[in-house]
């Protein structure tokens, strides 16, 4: 029978030379570099008061260090970090043996702020410096993390005041039914559990008022409309996603095409995606980065007649796609059949209808300059009138003819009641009453639309998926980053801006970068 040597795993002391645990090519090498020899940290010493009391502090590059490193490898939470910087080799190097507590992590990464910001734009520069940042075509794209905060506690303000009338009626109950045994021979006591339960809603009322005595107004979006607050987190938001509704913050990117940098990063509470590309786009001409031959693509969420109105009077070439735009692509025309399964533990879609799809106006050739529209059906529209008027949206009125609709084989698709209904009506917006009424058919969407349909602008604004999906795939699957832990616009944001940052250090460590 073979005999082998006896291998020892047994715990045992060497010696380790700390020095010599950065590899070139490594993120830790280049995380070290950095922070100690490229970026000015000088900012963060305005946080400690320490000068002549108090005992010493942990240096923030130290601290920095081990927080980047740690997010590169997905360890996120403080705890974990910690543990690392007592048992792992790389982690001992980067703390110089002097592993900080949880806690003194948990707070400096909560308070990074304004500080991270800077280093993020440092990053950028030395990134820009080293070429791998080439300025053609930058990809703006976002994503929504749940943040530190429960969507149950969401609400306008008078949700709110129902909610707090609703437990002080109910606390009042208890108490008077209580009362109310003051008759009887023998009064029963309060037990132990109502009292609890007394207190508890009374607690939870008293916390409601206050918190409606400091937030005196509702929360509105840019245009006015009411928004639900959050009790935990005020600048938080509800927003949708594919699995579910969360409560949380979009963290956005603008990311370069030629070796996928991160160039711009922030965190909004909102759900809306056309809030976001204007300040991304700020940003980047803050930054310099913007240049005349630019391009700047975003996909069918960030489209609006206001944002490509912006960008025009900019002088910012765009490529922005409509919600059309699939659509109209015939490489798409399959892409139906090739759609994952729903899961139906987040599925909240309603069944589809086995009704067939009616007709929208879209299916219908409408051209505005020459004021005529063309049915599915292939048959003329007569134009119904000067001007339509629809709560305050001024459009153009098409309708069909009998001889035409009656016949028609597209009748069950065309008209919601082809029984009672003897023609198909269709109108066309283009403006608003409170607002000068731009030239007919040359809108900024128009354009943007006839712009993305040319077959060249349709190859580069192709390129936009490969270029930002596989970053927003790095941060959220291989590092880890499934949610924000942060409450706050200003925390979640440097939170985000940390993640970002280690993006863009990978990027230097694969150039072994001080090597």
């Amino acid at each position: 029978m073979a005999r082998y040597k006896y291998i020892d795993t047994q715990p045992r002391l060497v010696p380790v030379d700390l020095a010599r645990q950065f590899l070139p090519g490594t993120i830790e090498h280049a995380v070290n570099h950095l922070l100690d020899h490229a970026i000015d940290l000088s900012g963060f010493d305005a946080r400690f008061r320490n000068d002549a009391t108090g005992a010493p502090a942990y240096p923030p590059a130290l601290l920095l260090k081990v927080v980047l490193v740690a997010y590169a490898h997905g360890v996120v939470s403080s705890r974990g970090i910690e543990r690392l910087c007592q048992e792992h080799v790389t982690f001992i190097a980067l703390c110089g043996d002097h592993p900080p507590h949880f806690t003194t992590i948990a707070e400096f990464v909560s308070t990074v702020g304004d500080d991270i910001a800077r280093v993020f734009a440092a990053v950028v520069a030395i990134c820009d410096r080293e070429g791998l940042i080439g300025r053609e075509m930058f990809a703006i794209d976002g994503v929504k993390l749940p943040s530190n905060a429960s969507k149950r506690r969401s609400g306008t303000r008078a949700d709110f005041e129902r909610q707090a009338a609703k437990l002080e009626t109910t606390a009042h109950q208890i108490l008077r039914r209580h009362r109310a045994s003051d008759a009887l021979a023998t009064e029963p006591p309060l037990d132990e559990k109502a009292t609890r339960r007394v207190a508890r809603l009374e607690r939870d009322a008293a916390e409601l008022r206050t918190w409606l005595a400091q937030h005196p107004e509702d929360r509105r979006g840019p245009k006015g409309t009411l928004r639900q607050s959050n009790r935990t987190d005020h600048e938080s938001a509800k927003m949708a996603t594919g699995k579910g509704v969360i409560q949380g913050y979009t963290g956005a990117a603008a990311v370069d095409a030629a070796h996928q940098v991160i160039v711009a990063a922030q965190a909004h509470g909102t759900g809306s995606e056309q809030e976001v590309l204007l300040p991304m786009v700020d940003d980047l001409r803050g930054h310099a980065l913007l240049a005349d031959a630019s391009l700047v693509t975003a996909d069918a969420g960030y489209h609006s007649e206001a944002n490509l109105g912006a960008l025009e009077a900019q002088g910012v070439d765009a490529l922005v796609a409509d919600p059309e735009l699939r659509k109209r692509d015939e490489r798409f025309a399959t892409q139906a059949h090739h759609r994952a399964k729903k899961n139906p533990l987040h599925d909240k879609s309603r069944p589809e209808s086995p009704e067939p799809r009616l007709y929208q106006p879209s299916d219908f050739a409408y051209d505005p300059e020459a004021r005529t529209c063309v049915c599915p059906a292939g048959k003329s529209l007569y134009r119904k009138g000067q001007n339509l008027v629809v709560g305050r949206h001024i459009g153009e009125m098409f309708r069909g003819a009998k001889r035409d609709c009656v016949p028609c084989g597209h009748r069950a698709q065309c008209l919601r009641t082809p029984e009672t209904t003897a023609v198909r009506n269709v109108a066309f917006f283009h403006g608003r009453l409170d607002k000068p009424p731009p030239e007919r058919g040359v809108t900024a969407s128009q354009r943007m639309k006839a712009r993305i349909d040319d077959p060249e602008n349709r190859q580069r604004y192709a390129q936009r998926f490969g270029v930002v999906e596989p970053v927003f795939g790095n941060l959220c699957y291989n590092k880890g980053l499934r949610r924000f832990t942060l409450r706050g616009r200003a925390k979640v944001e440097g939170q985000w801006k940390l993640f970002c940052l280690v993006h863009n250090i990978e990027k230097l460590a694969k150039l072994r970068y001080a090597a």
